[in-house]
């Protein structure tokens, strides 16, 4: 058992240096940086390194890092200042520089200060309390969050860190685990908001489009996102019929026992803050409410709203960084002035909670910029005109399977990049370029869905995608096990749409109505649901 650290560490190191091995090998004598890999499949090394040392080792900061060096190493050509340089100032410093990234780290930040302050007045208890005595079932508490992660639809960052903070104590009190409640949140974000016409999501796709009709060709495409309409049936369906497989079974059971980490707390070093007794419900619903209606201002605001444009055409042209940025600031303001008129805590005390909030959110903070930086070594190496390359040369030959095909590079591509809006920025101007829509070829449509769906997918699965890192991060779980435990789910619900987008595919070929393909894809799904319940009993 004592040299149980030790071997860790030397499959840690085994496995990488066995990774690297294999370019060097295949580079030969001429290892030059760009002509050697870029635009090659060794540009998707580096996030398979991290992947796959996140997911064997269990411990995400190094294999990130690892990752990292990866990129640097190829780029340079082993080069040891090359490699030194690109990852340090082109990775590290390039992602921490950029606007929109500092936009997302500052909303994290004050969202973190809001929650302290809602749970030091006493708001977060109080609604626990409430919820205990009107939800009372651990089906009830999770049906909540769904009901909630629906609601919230704005934006997939701020859903996850609203939704967690807000139903934290209540799936805590029903003995649900934190990695179901990561689960549920990570479900209701991005599915959500890829099918919701206003949000952050619609208004990336409509940027995507060259021709002005992004948010049209957005809604007309919502019936054919197989993936985040299935996730949803999915999801409801899985707390509906009580059932659970794979790891999250594991974590389920424990939960049920008291362990709601499956013994492992990364949190578990939070200091315990002083908690208001006469708080009320109202103490967490209203700062909750104006942060709401104040990140929906700071979106529009963002897109020109207020200088001119109407409000569908300021959400589209909105910077999801700066409308989040600017609602959280206001919002912060709002609950100081509002906690202070209802002397629920002194002013001091309210300004201890910033740093509070500060330190419970590093550990997504710290992922977020090493998941980031990753992505510009991939970037560097030229991963995406990689993948863009393949999906154009092939995309003639298989206008059958071109649905299914699209969204398995699609889940590919955002699983090895972590970044789905950078998915479908890659691949919907290739498809409408091989099926233009003013060409009336249903395949258009069913194709820019699958795009949308397997950036979905992908960033579902990917341990490195801010989106599962601030599930995490909302339900305060463990981030290797929130994304293991949703592996498996993540799996399922994509196999079940490859195989609808199939049958969509042969549907709009042979001149039958391509919309009934979303039925089938249904039936299908509550099938494997009920399929899985059934093993269960037995």
């Amino acid at each position: 058992m004592k040299n149980r650290p030790c071997q860790r560490v030397a499959l840690f190191a085994a496995v990488f240096l066995v990774l690297l091995t294999v370019p060097v090998l295949a580079a030969g004598e001429g290892t030059g940086a760009l002509p050697v890999f870029y635009q090659t499949i060794w540009s998707l090394l580096p996030p398979a390194v991290a992947i796959a040392l996140a997911l064997v080792t269990k411990e995400v900061y190094s294999s990130l890092f690892l990752g990292i060096l990866t990129g640097g190493l190829l780029w340079s050509g082993f080069s040891f200042e090359g490699t030194v340089t690109h990852v340090f100032q082109d990775g590290i410093v390039s992602a921490l520089s950029n606007g929109y990234n500092v936009g997302i780290i500052a909303f994290l930040v004050i969202l973190g200060a809001m929650v302290s302050l809602m749970n030091r007045s006493g708001g977060s208890a109080a609604f626990g309390r409430w919820a205990q005595k009107n939800i009372k079932t651990r089906t009830g508490a999770q049906l909540a969050t769904i009901v909630l992660g629906i609601l919230i639809f704005v934006d997939d960052y701020f859903n996850c860190l609203t939704v967690g903070s807000v139903m934290l104590p209540v799936t805590d009190s029903h003995h649900v685990s934190r990695a179901k409640l990561a689960y549920l949140i990570d479900a209701t974000a991005a599915p959500i908001c890829i099918i919701a016409p206003i949000s952050s999501w619609a208004a990336a796709v409509s940027a995507f489009v060259d021709d002005g009709s992004g948010l049209a060709l957005f809604i007309r495409a919502i019936p054919y996102n197989y993936y985040a309409l299935l996730t949803i049936i999915m999801m409801i369906g899985l707390v509906v019929m009580k059932v659970d497989f794979g790891p999250m079974a594991v974590h389920e059971a424990n939960a049920d026992k008291g362990d709601l980490f499956s013994g492992k707390n990364p949190y578990a070093t939070e200091s315990e803050s002083d908690v208001s007794d006469s708080g009320t419900v109202a103490d967490l619903v209203a700062p909750i409410v104006v942060l709401v209606a104040c990140c929906v201002m700071g979106m529009i605001y963002s897109g020109g709203f207020f200088s001119g444009a109407s409000f569908v055409d300021a959400f589209s042209g909105s910077d999801a960084s700066v409308g989040l940025l600017l609602g959280s600031a206001f919002g912060l303001a709002f609950t100081i002035g509002f906690y202070l008129l209802r002397r629920r805590m002194g002013f001091k005390e309210m300004m201890d909670c910033i740093p509070e909030g500060f330190k419970a959110m590093v550990p997504a903070i710290l992922i977020l910029t090493f998941a980031w930086s990753l992505k510009a070594m991939t970037d560097s190496l030229g991963a995406r005109e990689f993948v863009a390359a393949v999906v154009q040369n092939s995309a003639q030959s298989f206008q059958l399977l071109l649905p299914a095909i699209v969204f398995v590079i699609g889940c590919l591509l955002a699983f090895a990049t972590g970044t789905s809006w950078g998915t479908f920025g890659i691949l919907i101007p290739i498809v409408l370029s091989v099926f233009p829509l003013e060409s009336g070829n249903p395949l258009s449509i069913i194709c820019v869905s699958a795009c949308m769906a397997g950036a979905v997918c992908g960033d579902h699965c990917s341990p490195i995608s801010d989106t599962t890192i601030m599930a995490s991060a909302g339900a305060k779980c463990d981030h290797v096990s929130h994304v293991s435990t949703q592996l498996p789910y993540a799996v399922t619900a994509a196999a079940v749409s490859c195989v609808t987008y199939i049958v969509a595919g042969t549907f709009a070929t042979a001149g039958i109505a391509a919309w009934l393909a979303l039925p089938v894809g249904i039936a299908l799904m509550l099938l494997t649901l009920a399929v899985a319940a059934r093993f269960k009993r037995v």
